[in-house]
């Protein structure tokens, strides 16, 4: 059976992740991402992910908004034998809980 569970991290949980070797993989549209961003993100947006999976590094941090796109990405992923973890709240809760944005 499918697991409704999905694995996430908490802003203050990403610097170390990033450290450790992990990509924080922002799924939202091309506008949001031109709208800002968590510097040194990578952009792929939830609607190329399944035909681009190849590009997907081993171990993402998935990020939206504010996590619902996200943990939807991070199910997929999981399921495709990658690590992921949604980013909790995403780049909203970032920013709330004083985590920088880049234009």
């Amino acid at each position: 059976m499918f697991s409704r569970e999905v694995p996430t991290v908490l802003p203050a949980d990403v610097p170390d992740l990033v450290a450790q070797g992990w990509t924080l993989l922002d799924v939202r549209t091309d506008e949001e991402w031109a709208g800002g961003r968590i510097p040194g993100a990578v952009h792929l947006p939830m609607d190329q992910v399944v035909g681009r999976l190849e590009e997907i590094p081993e171990q993402v941090v998935c990020v939206c908004a504010v996590g619902g796109r996200s943990a939807q990405v991070t199910q997929f992923l999981n399921s495709r034998g990658r690590e992921a973890v949604n980013l909790d709240g995403g780049t909203h809760g970032w920013a709330e809980t004083g985590g920088p944005i880049e234009a």
